[in-house]
Parts: C-alpha cells; sequence; structure tokens
C-alpha cells in the first residue's frame, strides 16, 4: 500500500513538468507555424512566378512579351487584375478597354490561362509583385544575355540546335519534332506546335524571345523544359536562327500546304497501285471454276 501511494505522489509530481513541457512543445509549434509558414509560402509564390510569369513579365526590368510588372498595382484594381490573370481571353472577348491595350501592345499575343492558377494563388502574386516593386532591385529584373552581333556561325549552329543535328546540352527534345519554319526543304519539322518562322517579330524581337526560351510557359512545353533547361549559348544561337529564318523568308506559306497535299497525293497513288498489284489475282482460283460452272448449267 505504501508503495502504490509513493508511485501516486511520484507521478503527481510529474504531471506539472510534462504539462509545462507540452505546452512549451505546444508554443514551439505555433512560433514554427507563424514565422516558417509565410516564408515557405514565398518561396512557393515565387517558384511559381518564376516558372510560370517569367518568360514574359519583368519586375522593374522593362517590357517583354508581356508588360513590365512594375507597380502594375497602381495601373489597375486588384480585382481587375485577379480576373485578368485567372481568364485573359475573356476579358478582351468581352471588350475591356485595357485588356484590349494590353493585347495591342504585346504585339496580339494572348496571355495563355495558367494552370493551376486559382484566385488565391492569384493575390498571392500579387503581394510578391507589390513586395518586389518596393525594392531598388528586383529578383525578377530580368536574365540577362549578350547583346553582341550575331554571326554566320552562330546562325548555322542555331540551325542545328533546331533540326536535332547538334543535340541539346541537358537533353530537351529538338525543335523540329513540333515547330517548323519555312525553307527547310520538304515539310519543314512538325506541326504539333506553332510556325517559328516569324516568331523573332511577332514577340517583339531578341529580349522577349530569349526570355521566353528561357522557361517556355506553354503547357506542352513547360513540363519538358523544366527538367531539361537550355544553356544560354543554345538560346542566343537559336535566337540568331530565328532573326536570319524571319529577315532571309517571305510571308507567303503557300508553299508548304502544296507540298503537303503533293506528298500525300503520290502517296495515296503509290499505296492503291500497290494493293491492286497485291490483290488483283487473289481470288481467281474461286472465281474462275464458279464462272465456268456457271456458264455450263446455262448451256445445259
Amino acid at each position: 500500500m505504501k508503495e502504490k501511494e509513493m508511485s501516486d505522489s511520484s507521478h503527481a509530481a510529474k504531471s506539472p513538468r510534462r504539462t509545462w513541457r507540452t505546452s512549451l512543445l505546444g508554443a514551439s509549434f505555433l512560433v514554427l507555424a507563424f514565422v516558417v509558414g509565410p516564408a515557405a509560402q514565398g518561396q512557393e509564390t515565387a517558384a511559381f512566378f518564376k516558372q510560370n510569369c517569367y518568360s514574359c513579365h519583368t519586375i522593374g526590368g522593362g517590357r517583354l512579351v508581356g508588360p513590365d510588372l512594375k507597380d502594375v498595382a497602381e495601373r489597375k484594381e486588384r480585382d481587375w487584375l485577379v480576373r485578368f490573370m485567372l481568364n485573359p481571353q475573356a476579358m478582351i472577348d468581352r471588350g475591356d478597354p485595357y485588356a484590349k491595350q494590353i493585347l495591342d501592345e504585346s504585339r496580339g499575343v494572348v496571355m495563355t490561362q495558367v494552370a493551376g492558377l486559382t484566385r488565391d494563388r492569384a493575390n498571392l502574386l500579387l503581394d510578391l509583385i507589390e513586395a518586389e516593386s518596393a525594392l531598388e532591385k528586383s529578383q525578377f529584373e530580368g536574365v540577362k544575355f549578350s547583346d553582341r552581333p550575331f554571326t554566320a556561325q552562330d546562325v548555322e549552329t542555331g540551325e542545328h540546335i533546331f533540326k536535332g543535328l547538334t543535340p541539346l546540352t541537358n537533353g530537351g527534345p529538338a525543335c523540329i519534332s513540333c515547330h517548323t519554319v519555312r525553307g527547310l526543304g520538304l515539310l519543314g519539322g512538325g506541326r504539333l506546335g506553332v510556325d517559328l518562322t516569324k516568331v523573332s517579330e511577332r514577340v517583339g524581337g531578341r529580349k522577349p524571345l530569349s526570355a521566353w526560351l528561357v522557361s517556355p510557359a506553354t503547357t506542352t512545353m513547360q513540363p519538358v523544359f523544366k527538367l531539361h533547361p537550355m544553356e544560354p549559348e543554345e538560346i542566343l544561337t537559336l535566337v540568331a536562327f530565328f532573326e536570319d529564318c524571319a529577315k532571309r523568308v517571305g510571308d507567303d506559306n503557300s508553299v508548304a500546304p502544296l507540298t503537303f497535299f503533293l506528298i500525300g497525293l503520290v502517296g495515296m497513288v503509290l499505296v492503291l497501285g500497290l494493293f491492286d498489284s497485291l490483290w488483283k489475282d487473289r481470288f481467281r482460283a474461286v472465281r474462275g471454276p464458279l464462272v465456268s460452272g456457271g456458264e455450263m448449267r446455262t448451256d445445259a
């Protein structure tokens, strides 16, 4: 009995200490949640911006394909910005004048809907842009590329990269597997992506095109080049090749569809000729006796 009383007494003495430790541990978790939580959320938002927005926008680095986002909250109210971010095409289709202005200044390039962008995330992005706008120099000021004049060697190297004759350093796929440019002969490349013959003019020149290739934001290219980014020198030579294509190739694009049609027509004729040669005598051994038998019955 005395042993039990001593045990109960010892447990009672330890309970306050355990309660105190539990309370301290709980308070520590709360502090971590308040301090680490927002920091982790901020890092996630910055990574999301870099992956999905950085190819078309800077914060304080000037226009790329889309406008510079520095102090964008001073140009338009937040609710409008959130609605535009969630569905740019809908705002344009409704005839919103500022959305139309953005479209005109972007040379007709419509901002694509960003996968995984919600209203909450859009607000977090706007918080990030406001914070970065207040800095003397934002981390999203823009990627710096060499502005040296392009050479004939740059153009040739870029063409080899486009065609896949020179593999990309980090294992990315060749451009020609999805895209075409005019003047490469025959069909010129793949048709999954857009024609890149005039892409340099379409996006506004060397700087916007280089920024786009750093982190392509389309749903097809993003997951591929996130794991296999292109090197700066590879981007530079590709831009040289695209600029050269835009200069030397005219606006007439009628040759490529005509070539495709003629190749298809010739291929169809060859296939039909092959089937005819293979099948024309296929049923002679069956048809002959049947026809002969029919004639004999008629004579009878």
